[in-house]
Formats: structure tokens, sequence, C-alpha cells
């Protein structure tokens, strides 16, 4: 049974991450997701949050190459001190604890050709899905919805003008570990403004669908008056 987990975590962490909506939905998510971004291990989110956030704003600050060079350059002066220390205090308590980083050099990271297929699997369904999508809005195959999808893009304007790459980046990464667990703790006052909020959505799109003449259907039946 574990052995089966295994092989399918890495899949079902993708599709966690890759899909926003299961983002508010804990049941939905990878086991190890869902602690992280909920804040089940407040120590283990708060070093995994620190981390990420440090590292996004150094990239803001600095190439690539730099924040690269500089973040494996204290991992490794952590782990080379750590290592000394351990020698040192083996050897004044004359003890034979071996190596401290034993556990993850036995660690296995090599990909098998099933898991890597998963993956792929995986990566590919979710090209294919967005793919079909943007061909069905830009081709308009639903008036309404290449509206809405217009409207999207034309607040996206504003928000490129205002926001860089990295910095919607940085806000979506404080989001993914802020959002969940703010709605996590205020659903019911939440879902009744969302709730609200969609009614007039589709009050609205019911109103433009009548008003817009959409596949023929309006010209038709003008037609037959």
């Amino acid at each position: 049974m574990n052995g089966m987990e295994g092989k399918t975590s890495s899949p079902l962490m993708i599709c966690s991450i890759m899909n926003p909506y299961a983002w508010f939905k804990p049941e939905k998510l990878h086991p190890r997701v869902e602690s992280l971004i909920y804040w089940r291990d407040v120590k283990k989110s708060g070093i995994v949050f620190g981390s990420g956030f440090s590292v996004l704003i150094a990239m803001s600050l600095f190439s690539l190459i730099s924040v690269f060079s500089y973040v494996s350059l204290i991992v490794l002066f952590g782990t080379v001190s750590f290592r000394i220390y351990k020698n040192v205090m083996q050897a004044v308590q004359k003890t034979s604890e071996g190596h401290p980083f034993k556990e993850y050099l036995d660690f296995d990271l090599n990909l098998s050709q099933e898991k890597v297929q998963q993956l792929t699997t995986v990566a590919v369904a979710h090209v294919n899905a967005l793919l079909s999508e943007l061909r069905r809005l830009f081709l308009v195959e639903d008036l309404v919805d290449s509206i809405k999808f217009g409207v999207v893009l034309y607040c996206l304007t504003y928000v490129g003008a205002i926001f860089n790459g990295m910095t919607c980046v940085i806000i979506a990464f404080i989001a993914l570990f802020t959002l969940p667990k703010v709605y996590e703790n205020n659903k019911q006052s939440i879902d009744a403004y969302l709730d609200l909020v969609k009614s007039k959505i589709v009050e609205v799109t019911e109103k433009v669908k009548a008003a817009v003449p959409i596949g023929g259907k309006k010209a038709d039946s003008d037609k037959d008056k």
C-alpha cells in the first residue's frame, strides 16, 4: 500500500499545485501540500514559507545566477559546519554515530520510468486542457465566455502596468500560504459573499445572452416574427 502511495504521490502533488481551485478544498489536495498551506505543522510551514519568500525577494533584487550561487553557498556552509561539528563531538565523546547526513545520502533520488510516465501524463493532460480552453475562447465558441475572457485580459493589462512578473509571483506565493487558511477560518461568511457575487454575475450574463445574438438564434427568431 505504501509503495503504491509513493508511486502516485508526485503526480497528485503536481495536480494540487496546478489546480488553484483545489487550494480551498483540503480533501482534494495532496496531504503534504495540504499540511503546508493550511499550516498544520506551524514550524514546517514557517520554514517553507520563509525560505521560499526569501528566495523570491532575492530573485527580484538580484540575478538568478547570483541568487542560486549565494543560496548554494549558504547551504554548503551550513552542511560543512554541521559535519565538522558532529565529527568533533564524536571525537570528544568517543562515539560512532556515523555520517550525520546518512539518512539523506541513502535516499533514492532516481526517477523510475513509471514515475516519469505518470508525471508526463499529468503534465500533458493539463497542457491539452489549457490549449483546448484557449482555442475555445479565442475562436469564440461561446460569445459570452470570450467576452468574459476579454474583460479578464483587459484587467491584466492594468495589473501588468502596476506589477512586474516577479512581483506577481511573490503575491501569488503569499496568497497560497494565507488565503486558504483565511477561507477555512471564515468559510461561512466568505461563501455567503461569493454566492451573492455569483448570482450577480449569472444575472448579468443572462442579460448579455438575451441581448446579444449567439449562434444566430436571435436572428432566426427575428426572421420567424
